[in-house]
């Protein structure tokens, strides 16, 4: 198959969502693609603008925000994605989130109160440490005294 057939199916993939390159590598290399089409395909998506890890990071980060998961996660799912590091830490530094007031919301939205005691201060910490948000934004989000 000809590079014209991987690039018009990257676009396909590229026009329902940002992807990052190791996104659309990794779908482009399960339709049996060839490696080496595959490679020249995206270099030249990437010269041309149409793919980016930057613009992806940026998406991500706002859609994974919204859902309600901390810097924490959103860095490590950026990461499986193929984002460079400091590409995810760019969209995260620009996203301009208040972290522990999202936590707060959040925990607010799940649990509706502040934990009463130990055992429920266990829970909501639990359940936002697994959302992605750091222990100092959880003590702060479940004003834990103690």
């Amino acid at each position: 198959m000809g590079p014209e057939i991987v690039r018009q199916k990257a676009l396909d993939l590229l026009a329902r969502r940002e992807h990052s390159a190791t996104e659309l590598r990794r779908k482009l290399l399960s339709r049996g693609y060839a490696t080496d089409t595959i490679t020249q395909v995206l270099a030249a998506l990437a010269a041309a603008g149409l793919q980016d890890d930057a613009r992806f990071a940026e998406a991500y980060t706002g859609s994974r925000i919204a859902k309600g998961y901390g810097p924490q996660r959103i860095a490590r799912e950026l990461e499986q994605r193929g984002v460079a590091e400091h590409l995810a830490a760019a969209a995260l530094e620009e996203a301009q989130v208040d972290w522990a007031a999202q936590a707060q919301a959040l925990q607010l939205k799940k649990f509706g109160k502040a934990p009463g005691g130990l055992k429920e201060l266990a829970q909501q910490s639990r359940f936002l440490t697994q959302r992605g948000f750091t222990s100092e934004q959880v003590r702060r989000a479940c004003h834990s005294d103690f």
